[in-house]
């Protein structure tokens, strides 16, 4: 997708037209120039202004948000921070392989790996082994200064809510890509006639990364459903689902306004989880990114967006 079509910048020059605002788009999107007589705000990447510095330096921030939840009486999943060798004057360098390992035993079902600041689902890996495990960080260590490690948990459903102000203005669960046995395809066959083109080398990818050669090849069947990626992300396949009124709704607005709260997010999207049937928070959001949301309810982008302009401008 070309950057200046991004549905966060279509969003931002439709709200400015309707409310008389001169905008000027820069940096091929990145930087989004506003003014409104003497007055002038910015937006910069998926960040519309509405948030404080600390704020979303926090929310970007895997590892500081979770010791700040659990401070604040939050459930969340737990992240541990793990400084690179770009960051090596600042940590006990030895030590730390030996802090993972432990993470590892501690934990045998296994340990999620990710850069402790990103969004997307980039180089998040999900390791059973001590191999996987040093192969995950040393790719991470390569490209990003610090990583965040959790236990891997069994995540029955993930909700997404996107809030200004403590109004929820979208729920919507993330389902991932799944298929359905026919008795005549093995998984790995299923998951590529299954999945959709752009998505189809990186769940081919996850598969064989996660499972054995034998249980990949073995034939699924009949109406037997698979799930094919351990992501919910929507960039690596998953679909958005509107959540309706009800208990669920309720039960993740509710935590996820707890979680804006305790770090000062103003504008945001919290991600949900539940484990074990209980509700959790699996990170928070700070730059509010809905292109693929906006593929499928493109009005109901706008409006959220809209909605976060009306305060800055308010």
């Amino acid at each position: 997708m070309i950057t200046s079509q991004r549905i966060f910048v279509e969003a931002i020059e439709k709200y400015c037209r309707a409310h008389g605002i001169a905008v000027e788009v820069r940096s091929d999107g990145w930087l989004i120039v506003m003014q409104r007589g003497p007055r002038r705000h910015l937006a910069f990447g998926y960040n519309i202004g509405l948030n404080s510095a600390i704020a979303h330096q926090i929310a970007n921030d895997k590892a500081a948000t979770a010791e700040l939840l659990k401070w604040s009486g939050v459930p969340c999943i737990p992240h541990t921070l793990f400084l690179g060798p770009k960051l090596s004057a600042h940590v006990a360098a030895p030590g730390s392989f030996e802090d993972m390992h432990r993470l590892l035993t501690d934990h045998p079902e296994g340990l999620v790996v990710k850069p402790n600041e990103g969004t997307s689902g980039e180089c998040v890996f999900r390791v059973t082994t001590k191999a996987k495990l040093e192969r995950a960080v040393t790719t991470i260590f390569s490209a990003y200064s610090s990583l965040a490690i959790s236990p891997w948990v069994n995540i029955e459903e993930e909700i997404r809510v996107v809030i200004v102000d403590d109004v929820p203005l979208i729920v919507y669960g993330k389902n991932r890509p799944s298929a359905v046995g026919d008795g005549q395809h093995s998984l790995l066959e299923l998951a590529r006639i299954a999945t959709p083109e752009p998505f189809r080398a990186r769940v081919a990818a996850d598969l064989v990364d996660d499972m054995n050669a034998a249980d990949l090849n073995a034939i699924v069947p009949q109406g037997q459903r698979r799930a094919l990626n351990w992501r919910h992300n929507l960039d690596c396949g998953a679909h958005p689902v509107l959540v309706d009124a009800g208990q669920t709704r309720d039960a993740c607005v509710g935590i996820a306004i707890k979680a804006a709260q305790a770090i000062g997010i103003r504008f945001g999207s919290i991600d949900v989880v539940r484990v074990d049937g209980s509700w959790q928070i699996l990170e928070i959001n700070s730059g509010v990114k809905m292109e693929a949301l906006g593929r499928r309810y493109p009005d109901l982008v706008y409006a959220a967006y809209h909605a976060a302009l009306d305060k800055v401008f308010a």
